[in-house]
């Protein structure tokens, strides 16, 4: 099922397109309670319009759903947000109290797996894709996808992300590159102010060697796609009159490390060269980059990254040491360094490492999931159970939440 939420603010002909007149939502009245986790009132009243369906104010008897915001407390709280009347029509089925996960599910705007009210960390939605974390990292740093909110240089990522990763994925899998992608949401993002997230506003597909949207305006194929050449797109968002494609792989020569002279630069090349997987190249341009401006805890930390994969880890070790010498509060950088050092076989250490990371941000789910395995293996098994509980009460949705059900269960 693909993400196919439009912004309502995207065009003004886009307001004005009713829906599939089989919406599952066509003629009722649906009333939201608390805070959207997806969108704000308004998006969501355009939605639902577009759905055919009419959203209310309040609840009242005349209301056929309710549905209750990601952003608030459980349906199983459902006391503290509705009144007992509605509770007691819920249960004599006069009228329908969903999440509003479930919500945007029945609609096929979400994949049935997504928790809105749930956020993912880097390494979650790796495993969620089954992608390399490296990816996901150089997909956050181009600009592909954008963190809900940061903690401590720590990305979380919400459903749209997630979503908007697996349409990147795609994409690739059918032959553009990162960095083609990249530009051409940039120039998107250029064209029209109001689009904050391509690639889930929009229904981007790859066909052949041609990357096509399905959007309003524009020449309409018989399918009820509409060829963009981007290029030929005018200062003022108007679409040429003519069928044209655009080419998904742009391959370039990489910049002389000699040309390079800011940081953003510098950045920019060190992640060409990891989406060409010339991991040497990289890690060259990161060492001339330091050189060139000093360490920095991010660079010290992604060159840190680099030489994981190639299976240095002393040299990972030490590097990520230097990104929390230089950021003591990077709590990514300690993560990574307990794993490291739990695979160098320095177990205290690591278990010293990961307690670090919890005292700069305590609710940190993955550093609760190594720590409770990091536990196990060491024989500390009584230990281990608080961190799995806790890693499963904060990402009940983790692709990992699986293994600490079953450890949970062992001990019951």
């Amino acid at each position: 099922m693909k993400l196919t939420v439009e912004n309502p603010e995207f065009s003004e002909s886009s307001s004005d397109e009713l829906l599939n007149a089989d919406s599952p939502i066509s003629g009722r009245r649906i009333a939201f309670v608390g805070k959207l986790g997806s969108m704000n009132r308004r998006e969501a009243r355009e939605l639902v319009r577009r759905h055919q369906g009419i959203m209310v104010d309040r609840i009242d008897p005349t209301v056929d759903l309710v549905v209750i915001g990601a952003d608030v407390l459980p349906l199983g709280d459902q006391a503290e947000l509705l009144d007992d009347w509605v509770i007691e029509a819920s249960a004599q089925g006069q009228l329908s109290v969903i999440n509003e996960t479930q919500f945007w599910q029945e609609l096929g705007i979400v994949e049935p797996e997504l928790d809105i009210g749930r956020y993912y960390t880097p390494a979650m939605l790796a495993g969620l894709l089954g992608l390399p974390l490296s990816t996901i990292r150089r997909w956050h740093r181009r600009g592909l996808i954008t963190p809900t909110r940061q903690v401590n240089k720590l990305a979380y990522f919400d459903f749209q992300e997630v979503a908007s990763a697996r349409r990147i994925a795609r994409l690739i899998a059918s032959g553009a590159t990162a960095q083609s992608i990249e530009t051409k949401l940039s120039r998107l993002a250029g064209l029209y102010p109001n689009l904050r997230r391509p690639l889930s506003q929009l229904s981007v597909i790859v066909e052949g060697r041609q990357l096509l949207l399905r959007q309003g305006g524009g020449l309409i194929e018989p399918g009820g796609q509409m060829r963009i050449d981007f290029d030929s797109l005018s200062p003022q968002g108007a679409i040429d009159d003519q069928e044209v494609s655009y080419p998904i792989s742009e391959p370039t020569d990489p910049v002389p490390l000699e040309e390079l002279v800011t940081p953003d630069e510098f950045l920019r090349a060190a992640i060409d060269f990891e989406d060409d997987d010339d991991v040497e190249g990289a890690i060259e341009v990161y060492r001339a980059m330091s050189l060139a401006f000093g360490p920095s805890s991010d660079s010290s930390f992604r060159l840190a990254e680099l030489l994981y994969q190639q299976g240095d880890l002393p040299g990972a070790r030490e590097r990520y040491f230097l990104a929390i010498e230089l950021d003591e509060s990077f709590v990514e950088a300690r993560a990574s360094l307990g794993c490291v050092l739990v695979e160098l076989g320095n177990q205290e250490l690591a278990l010293a490492t990961f307690h670090g990371a919890l005292l700069h941000h305590a609710e940190y789910p993955d550093v609760h999931f190594y720590l409770a395995r990091l536990l196990d293996e060491m024989d500390r098994a009584h230990e281990a159970e608080p961190h799995w509980q806790t890693f499963l009460d904060l990402a009940p949705k983790s692709p990992w939440a699986e293994e600490a059900r079953q450890r949970l269960d062992t001990d019951n």
